[in-house]
């Protein structure tokens, strides 16, 4: 299957969705363990540390799953079955720190379980991927919380 996805991640803003508000519309995974005991997190490219695969939700995706499954893919390299939509989740970042690059964003996030782990992908040049247990992802994604508030809605076991 991953031969038929890009190798290509995509970047820019062109084909981003916002909401009413203006807000950017954000799609991501919680990549659980097929026993949900680990969650798999990705290397941040901006602010160093680790997040959860996340990213735009384009015009030419039909729904916010399409999303958060490409970026998935483009960023941790994995193929995955979506098992539980998780709800939306606010930006909590203080407005000081938005910005033109980076708006006040509505995150909505899908618990999924990881069927494949490929060996390349788009972004593995610039992320690492790293298996977690809940206590290490929970100390990881302090720094953002709204990273935090999706693992807290999964089922990851605690």
């Amino acid at each position: 299957m991953a031969s038929s996805r890009s190798m290509q991640a995509r970047t820019g803003r062109v084909n981003q969705r916002y909401g009413p508000q203006g807000e950017r519309l954000v799609a991501g995974v919680v990549p659980l363990s097929p026993d949900r005991s680990k969650v798999l997190v990705i290397a941040s490219t901006r602010r160093g540390g680790w997040v959860l695969p996340k990213g735009g939700w384009e015009t030419d995706e039909s729904t916010a799953q399409d999303a958060a499954c490409r970026e998935a893919w483009e960023e941790a390299g994995i193929q995955c079955k979506i098992t539980r939509d998780l709800g939306h989740i606010k930006e909590k970042r203080d407005p000081s720190m938005q910005t033109p690059d980076a708006p006040k964003a509505l995150y909505q996030f899908f618990e999924v379980t990881v069927e494949k782990e490929e060996r390349e992908w788009p972004e593995m040049h610039k992320r690492a991927r790293q298996w977690m247990s809940y206590g290490d992802a929970a100390k990881a994604l302090k720094q953002r919380p709204e990273l935090l508030e999706a693992l807290n809605k999964s089922s990851i076991k605690r």
